[in-house]
């Protein structure tokens, strides 16, 4: 298969070279529309990225970058980063819920929630590392772009950006004064309301913008329904699943004292109070007993969730903050100094039920919360012959992530698989209650509950039983960097890079975690969750670490329309000080306590060989690249008992391609396509165990999109406009190791966006838009939490959603 697309690979760069036609970054130059004035479809503006932090044309950017702008979004109809990614080759972001998504970067995943473990995936915005995936997910409103720099970027973003780098950068105030608001309302109660009021003049310059978006959820939950013969448990009745509730507000001040000085002021807010997501399980039937994927569920959680899980109902809260400042000051000719410095806090509560069915059985609750401060400091020199930069960073977070359980005993040992407790589920057998997955009956109803009063002999009905465990993180980060590029020719740039960090990596675990009163009764103590006690101690633990990583580059300009380029560079994934629990006595002895495990996961490091082709020719541009990377020490993150741990699967190979490309039939017309292929995985080695040969999860062999943007004119004052496109991910694992089970075959969706433009450029319009226009039927993810336990859970993906849209500017 290597060898098979290293030919497909190199004789698709060849037809590109000969013909000219696959050049130039996609989205980012033809296919972008200014937000401002007539809007044609063939509107071939360049855009100025910053991947290289500095402005650059995308074309002169020797690495491969794709960029979509605000403009472009609304385009399209896209308003999340998952919608955003279906149109970029090579990357994919998996939103679970606002509290746990996923980035995906040419098939590595960086989604862990541990405080204890570093991204691979940098997420910036405004310049500022937010990669924390807690507190990563970010609103998408009153953008200017996004740009996504891939393979490692660590000389220009930092140890975060392992395999590449997303850059998310605000609309700046402007001199002058205008507002615009957006209103939209479909089906499922969609309502989603984004506006915002630019005000200032050259000195001094404001802009306040804001996003509201809301969504019943489109999984039902039948939980707490009075019509429905289920015992419930005392269970509260509960909102529908997989819904939308969120808003974010944004300030922005921009001070221009002179033509030497910009200084920006950016202020977020962004919160969620989503409804729950919906683990639908496929052995645990809901009253009705229906198991399939796409239908109903009945999740409720625990009859104690306000106490124990943080509260009453499934579901997110989750508030993030973020301060961000950035000063830049032409010193001399040629001279420029910049200063970044932010500030981000969030604080996320979600609760959720793991198992998937109606049983009082793995209910959980996630308290994630985190302060992250950032400085960067930089000079930038450009001369005829050559341009450079160095720097210094200093990143430090402090976030910590606390797992409450709740369970009723009885039902948690008949309904566990584990072979600790096949002695008890052997009893309860005898006695005619179901156990393992039979334990919820095909119809819907739980004979499970029955297990406590068969165990204790009569003594109790219920017995509830809440433990709970925690990470903590305090990671400190100082780097220094440089980058130099050579110009001997006006035809050729030869860059070099790199940088040297030292890390600070203090990890922290503490649990409670008490022994099950049903098995002490059997002279067997041992926690429901088979994890150690530490009884609320905090175990520490820290080590300090040196890094180097460089990169080379360089561009050759075919002709004034057409850059090739090169880049070898290196990545790395930050060791993990991983530090558990570990009980300190057998399990016929009354549980006394625990004592620290620690685990040093060594570094994931990757060499990235790549290059492309980028430019334009008449009305087509694109681009096109081949990459080829080599992982030692990969790390993968698995569910252990509810837990997620770091663990270290040996070598990994990836190789790929990707290709963007635009093309203006007219200036009412343009179409625009992007291919991705991927052979990577875990390398076929004995050494590798259980994930030797394995695909990476989350990340789909092929991806494609493609669509057309109309505008036609109806008269003098009035345009039609229409954005079809088609997005297409073959299968894809959503686990290491993978299972047929646990997986997702390829799917297409459709989507549209149309209407009318009114008034001069357009200040007003009316349309519609539908996204999934097939009612594809799709999962976002398998397994989860309930899969460490036997059960594993699929969240379906959005239906169709559609609806009215209103807009005007002022």
């Amino acid at each position: 298969m290597i060898t098979t697309l290293r030919r497909l690979t190199v004789a698709t760069l060849l037809a590109g070279l000969s013909q000219a036609a696959i050049i130039q970054s996609a989205h980012a130059q033809a296919m972008i529309q200014p937000q401002d004035g007539p809007r044609d479809a063939d509107d071939t503006a360049e855009v100025i990225v910053t991947a290289q932090k500095r402005e650059q044309r995308i074309a002169d950017v020797p690495l491969t970058v794709s960029a979509v702008t605000g403009a472009r979004m609304a385009n399209l109809g896209v308003n999340s980063l998952a919608e955003v990614a279906q149109y970029i080759p090579g990357l994919q972001i998996q939103e679970q819920s606002a509290n746990n998504p996923g980035f995906v970067i040419r098939g590595i995943t960086s989604d862990s929630g541990s405080a204890q473990q570093g991204a691979r995936v940098t997420l910036y915005y405004n310049g500022i590392d937010i990669s924390r995936t807690r507190g990563a997910y970010q609103d998408l409103f009153d953008i200017e772009r996004i740009e996504v720099a891939k393979g490692p970027q660590a000389t220009l973003f930092g140890t975060a950006a392992a395999v590449g780098a997303i850059s998310i950068i605000s609309t700046r105030p402007q001199p002058g004064t205008d507002a615009g608001i957006v209103a939209s309302y479909g089906n499922f109660n969609r309502t989603q309301v984004s506006g915002y009021l630019n005000a200032g003049n050259e000195t001094l310059a404001g802009r306040l913008a804001f996003a509201y978006k809301y969504r019943d959820g489109y999984v039902r939950n039948i939980a707490g329904d009075p019509d429905v013969a289920n015992q419930n448990q005392g269970r509260v009745d509960q909102d529908d699943l997989n819904g939308q509730d969120q808003r974010g507000l944004r300030g922005s001040l921009r001070w221009r004292p002179n033509g030497s000085v910009t200084a920006d002021l950016v202020l977020t807010y962004d919160g969620q109070r989503n409804p729950g997501t919906a683990f639908k399980s496929r052995a645990f039937a809901p009253t009705g007993g229906q198991t399939g994927d796409f239908g109903y569920a009945e999740l409720s959680g625990s009859p104690f969730s306000a106490e124990i899980l943080s509260a009453r109902k499934l579901g997110l809260h989750r508030d993030v903050y973020d301060a961000n400042l950035t000063v830049a000051v032409d010193v001399a000719p040629g001279i420029t100094f910049t200063t970044v410095n932010g500030y981000r806090r969030f604080d996320s509560r979600e609760v959720f039920d793991a198992d998937g069915g109606p049983a009082w059985y793995l209910e959980f609750g996630e308290d994630a919360k985190g302060d992250q401060w950032s400085h960067e400091s930089r000079f930038a020199f450009d001369g005829p012959k050559y341009r450079a930069s160095f720097g210094w960073n200093a990143f430090f977070e402090n976030g910590q992530q606390r797992v409450p359980f709740s369970t009723e005993e009885g039902t948690y040992l008949a309904c566990s698989v584990t072979p600790d407790f096949a002695a008890v589920r052997q009893l309860l057998n005898s006695v005619g209650i179901p156990t393992g997955t039979a334990c919820v009956a095909a119809n819907g109803t739980i004979p499970a509950t029955r297990a406590t009063a068969i165990l204790s002999r009569g003594a109790l009905a219920s017995l509830p039983y809440s433990a709970s465990f925690a990470n903590y993180g305090n990671n400190d980060t100082y780097s220094v960097f440089g980058d130099a590029t050579w110009i001997p020719t006006p035809a050729l740039e030869l860059t070099a890079g790199a940088r040297v960090l030292i890390e600070d990596r203090q990890s922290g675990y503490s649990s409670v975690m008490p022994d099950s009163r049903l098995l002490a009764g059997a002279g067997i103590f041992t926690s429901l969750l088979g994890a150690a006690n530490t009884k609320g101690q905090k175990f520490e633990a820290q080590r300090s670490y040196a890094a180097f990583l460089p990169r080379f580059n360089a561009l050759y300009r075919v002709s004034d329309a057409v850059n090739l380029y090169a880049t070898v560079s290196k990545g790395r994934r930050s060791p993990v000080v991983q530090l558990e629990g570990r009980r300190i006595v057998p399990l016929s002895v009354a549980n006394s306590g625990a004592i620290p495990r620690l685990q040093i996961v060594p570094e994931e490091s990757v060499w990235n060989y790549e290059g492309g082709i980028k430019g334009r020719v008449g009305p087509f541009t694109g681009a096109a690249s081949v990459f080829y990377q080599r992982y030692k020490g990969f790390q993968v993150s698995v569910i252990e008992n509810g837990a997620t741990v770091t663990r270290s699967a040996g070598s990994a190979n990836n190789l790929g391609v990707e290709l963007e490309g635009n093309l203006a039939v007219h200036r009412w017309l343009s179409l625009f396509a992007t291919f991705a292929y991927i052979d990577g995985g875990i390398a076929d080695d004995p050494a590798n165990g259980v994930f030797a040969g394995n695909r990476f999860r989350l990340q789909p062999d092929t991806t494609a999109s493609g669509g057309a943007t109309l505008r036609v004119p109806v008269g003098s004052a009035a345009t039609f406009y229409a954005t079809p496109s088609i997005t297409y991910r073959s299968k894809v694992f959503f686990e290491l190791p993978n299972r047929d089970a646990i997986s997702q075959d390829g799917y297409t969706l459709v989507n549209l966006r149309a209407g009318m433009e009114f008034g001069d450029q357009g200040r007003f319009h009316i349309g519609g838009f539908a996204r999934n226009l097939t009612n594809a039927r799709y999962l976002i993810d398998a397994g989860n939490t309930g899969g460490s336990f036997g059960a594993p859970t699929y969240i379906a993906g959005e239906p169709r959603f559609y609806g009215v849209e209103l807009g005007a500017r002022f």
